[in-house]
C-alpha cells in the first residue's frame, strides 16, 4: 500500500457498517484522462510522444500551468535569496522547508513524487528540508469519500455496500496518488482498500510534459549537465504510470511474493483480484508496527535490528539475483508483524535491473572491498556511467583517493551513505553520467540504511551485504562471476589464500549458504574447459607448497639434529618464512569449513574420492610430480655449482646463510 500508514489498532468508532449507513454516490462527469484515450488497464503505459503530441495542440493549457508552477518556484527562490542576503538562522530555514513542502503539495502528485525522491537524498537536501519532505510520504489532505465510493462502483461494477461488510468512515492515510481505507469483506477477511485520486492522469501528464520539455532544453544548452535529464524524467514518469495502474501494482505484488515470499521472515499481503481495478486495489490487511517505531517493536519482543538485516538481505536478492526490486522502501512500507516477520507493502514503484547490470554491481562491490580501483573504473564503463572511449587514467587515482578515505580498515567499517556522498562529489569532476536505474537503487539502499541507523547508529549496510556477495561469488555459475572470482583469487600467477579465507568466512554468514553446492560447483568448474586456467595455477601452487613444505620439514629436522650435536643453526631462507603465512591461511580455511553450517567431513571425503578417479586429476598429479622433480634437480645442480665455486680453503665451512640440504633438496 503506497504511502499508507497501517495502524495496528483501529478504534471502533472509525469503522462503519455500510449496510447500516447507506452511502450516497453522486453521478458526476467522467474523469478527464488527458492524452490517454484507451481506458483498458493494459494501455496505461508511459508514452512520451503521445503526451507530447496531445499538449502541443493545447498551448494555452500548458502556458497556464507553466506560469503557475514558475510563480510558485519564483516565490520560494526569492525567499532563499532574501535569507542569504540577510543571514540564515535555524528558525528561518525551518520556515523555508515548510514552505517547500507546502508548495510541492499544492503543485500536486507529480511534484509530490519529486519531493519524495528528494527526501531520500541527504547529499542533495539539508537536514531540515529532509525532515519536512519526509512528511510527504503519508500526511496529505484526503479527498471526499463520495468520490472514492463512486470510483469503487465504476471500477468494480457494484456499490461499496454490495462488496464490503465494513469500511472505515475516514481514510486511514492519504497520499499523493490515492488514499487507503480499512475494510472487511462479506466473507470476513480484513482488507486495505486503496482508491485513486480524481483527475490524476491529466494533472500528471501535463506536469511530465513540462518537465520533459525543460529537461530536453537544459540538456542541449547547459553543457555542465552530464546526467541524462530526459532519461531520468522518463524513468520517474514510467514509475508514476505504473503506480497509478492498480492492476499493475497487484501483478507486481504477486511477482514479488513469487520471488521473495518464500523467504522465512518476509511477508507479502494477498491481492483480492475480484475487488481490484485500475483505480481501486483491495489487498490483505496487515497488522504491524512501523519499523522506525523502535520502542513499540521492541515492546513486542521483536529484534528491530535483525528485521533490518532481513530487509537488507531481501534487497540484495532483489537487486543482484532476480533484478526485480522494490524502489520505495520508506518506513510506511515496511512493517514488523506480531510474529516477527518483515512485511512489504505498496508495490506500485518497482523497477528492473538487467543481468549485465546485476553482475556489474557485484563485481564493483568486490573490487571496492578489495581496493582494486583500476578494475572498479572499468566497472563504471560496464555499468554505463562512463563511455567506453573515456580515458580512465585520471579516474583511477581519483577513485583511489575518494574510496581510500571513505573505506575503513575492514569491510565492517564500510558506510553506504559516505561512499555515495564521496562518489557524488567526484562525479562533478569527471565525465560521469548517472543512469536512471542507479538513482532508484541509491534511493532504496540509502533509505534502508537510514532506517537501520535510526535503530543502530553503528549499522553498516555494506558490511551486511558482503556475506551475500561472497556467497554469490562462490556459488554463481555465470561466466561473469567465475571470471571475477578468478581475478580475485589469482594475482600475477600467485594464489591469494587470504582472499579465499575472507570469502569463505563472509559467505558462511549468508542465511542460505549451501556448502555442498559450493563444493559441487567448484569441482564442476575446476574440471570444465573454463577451469583449465585454474587447474594450471593450482598445479603451480601445489608444486610450490609441497616443495616448500618438504624443505621446511627437512630444515626443522636438521635444526633439531644440529642443536643436539652443538652445531650452528642455519638461518631460515625468506621464501620458507613467507610460506608460514600460507600454512596459517590453510589452517584457517579448514577451521572455517568445519564451522560452516551443513559441513560434513564424510561429504568432503566423498568429493575427494570422486576427484581422484577423474582423468584430469591423474594428469594434474603427473604434472605435479614432474614439477617437483624439476625443482629438486635444479636445486641439486645449483648446489653442486655453488660447491665448485667455493674457495678451497673454505671448503670445510658451511655459511650460516646457506642451508645444507641433502641431494634432491
Amino acid at each position: 500500500m503506497p504511502e499508507a500508514t497501517v495502524l495496528p489498532h483501529v478504534e471502533p468508532q472509525t469503522v462503519i457498517t455500510i449496510e447500516a449507513q447507506p452511502i450516497h454516490i453522486p453521478k458526476t462527469h467522467t474523469e478527464d484522462l488527458g492524452p490517454i484515450s484507451d481506458t483498458s488497464p493494459e494501455s496505461w503505459q508511459y508514452h512520451p510522444e503521445t503526451i507530447k503530441e496531445y499538449y502541443r495542440q493545447r498551448p494555452l493549457e500548458v502556458l497556464s500551468r507553466l506560469i503557475y508552477v514558475a510563480s510558485q518556484f519564483c516565490g520560494f527562490i526569492l525567499g532563499l535569496w532574501w535569507d542569504k542576503r540577510w543571514g540564515k538562522n535555524p528558525q528561518q530555514e525551518k520556515k523555508r522547508a515548510i514552505q517547500l513542502r507546502e508548495m510541492l503539495t499544492r503543485l500536486g502528485p507529480t511534484y509530490i513524487k519529486v519531493g519524495q525522491a528528494l527526501s531520500t537524498r541527504p547529499d542533495l537536501v539539508p537536514p531540515l528540508y529532509l525532515e519536512e519532505l519526509t512528511t510527504l510520504q503519508d500526511q496529505l489532505p484526503s479527498f471526499p469519500n463520495e468520490v472514492a465510493y463512486r470510483f469503487i462502483e465504476e471500477e468494480l461494477g457494484e456499490t461499496p455496500q454490495a462488496i464490503y461488510a465494513e469500511l472505515s468512515a475516514k481514510p486511514l492515510a492519504a497520499a499523493s496518488l490515492g488514499q487507503v481505507y480499512k475494510g472487511r469483506l462479506k466473507t470476513g477477511e480484513q482488507v486495505a482498500v486503496k482508491v485513486q485520486r480524481p483527475d490524476l492522469i491529466r494533472r500528471i501528464t501535463l506536469d511530465i510534459y513540462i518537465m520533459r520539455s525543460l529537461a530536453t532544453w537544459a540538456q542541449k544548452n547547459l553543457k555542465f549537465i552530464r546526467s541524462d535529464l530526459v532519461a531520468i524524467t522518463d524513468e520517474l514518469a514510467s514509475r508514476i504510470f505504473e503506480e497509478i495502474n492498480y492492476i499493475q501494482e497487484g501483478r507486481n505484488a504477486e511477482k514479488f511474493a513469487e520471488l521473495y515470499g518464500h523467504l522465512p521472515e518476509i511477508y507479502v499481503p494477498k491481492i483480492y483480484w475480484e475487488y481490484t481495478g485500475r483505480r481501486v486495489l483491495t489487498m490483505e490487511w496487515v497488522e504491524g508496527t512501523k519499523l522506525t517505531n523502535i520502542q513499540e517493536v521492541q515492546a513486542k519482543g521483536i529484534d528491530a535490528t535483525h528485521l533490518v538485516e532481513v530487509g537488507v538481505n531481501c534487497s540484495l536478492r532483489q537487486l543482484l539475483e532476480h533484478g526485480f526490486f522494490h524502489a520505495d522502501p520508506h518506513p510506511g512500507n515496511l512493517l514488523a508483524t506480531p510474529d516477527g516477520k518483515l512485511a512489504y507493502l505498496d508495490f506500485g514503484m518497482m523497477s528492473n535491473i538487467k543481468p549485465y547490470q546485476r553482475y556489474g554491481l557485484i563485481e564493483a562491490v568486490v573490487h571496492l572491498v578489495n581496493r582494486d580501483f583500476e578494475a572498479l573504473a572499468y566497472d563504471y564503463v560496464k555499468l554505463d556511467f562512463l563511455n567506453p572511449d573515456t580515458d580512465l587514467s585520471p579516474i583511477v587515482p581519483a577513485l583511489s583517493q575518494v574510496f581510500g578515505n571513505a573505506l575503513g580498515a575492514s569491510v565492517a567499517e564500510l558506510n553506504f551513505k559516505s561512499i555515495t556522498d564521496q562518489m557524488s562529489a567526484m562525479m562533478y569532476e569527471f565525465p560521469f553520467r548517472v543512469p536512471a536505474y542507479y538513482a532508484l537503487i541509491i534511493r532504496s539502499m540509502v533509505t534502508l540504511e537510514g532506517i537501520a541507523i535510526g535503530i543502530d547508529p553503528n549499522f553498516k549496510v555494506l558490511s551486511k551485504a558482503y556475506p551475500y556477495v561472497a556467497k554469490r561469488l562462490l556459488t554463481d555459475p555465470s561466466q561473469e562471476l567465475r571470471t571475477s572470482l578468478k581475478d580475485l583469487l589469482f594475482k600475477e600467477g600467485s594464489f591469494r589464500w587470504n582472499r579465499l579465507e575472507n570469502l569463505l568466512r563472509n559467505a558462511k554468514d549468508s542465511p542460505d549458504y549451501n556448502i555442498d553446492k559450493v563444493l559441487d560447483q567448484a569441482t564442476d568448474f575446476l574440471f570444465s574447459e573454463r577451469g583449465a586456467f585454474i587447474r594450471e595455477r593450482m598445479i603451480d601452487e601445489v608444486i610450490n607448497t609441497v616443495d616448500i613444505f618438504s624443505r621446511r620439514t627437512w630444515l626443522n629436522f636438521s635444526t633439531i639434529v644440529r642443536e643436539q650435536v652443538g652445531m650452528a643453526v642455519q638461518e631460515t631462507p625468506p621464501e620458507l618464512r613467507d610460506n608460514a603465512q600460507t600454512t596459517e591461511h590453510l589452517k584457517n580455511i579448514v577451521k572455517i569449513l568445519q564451522d560452516t553450517p551443513g559441513f560434513d567431513t564424510m561429504r568432503l571425503i566423498q568429493v575427494l574420492t570422486k576427484l581422484l578417479t577423474k582423468p584430469e586429476t591423474q594428469q594434474m598429479g603427473q604434472k605435479i610430480a614432474e614439477g617437483l622433480f624439476q625443482k629438486a634437480l635444479a636445486r641439486l645442480i645449483r648446489n653442486i655449482l655453488l660447491e665448485l665455486d667455493k674457495p678451497k680453503d673454505d671448503s670445510s665451512q658451511i655459511p650460516h646463510n646457506q642451508p645444507s640440504l641433502p641431494v634432491g633438496y
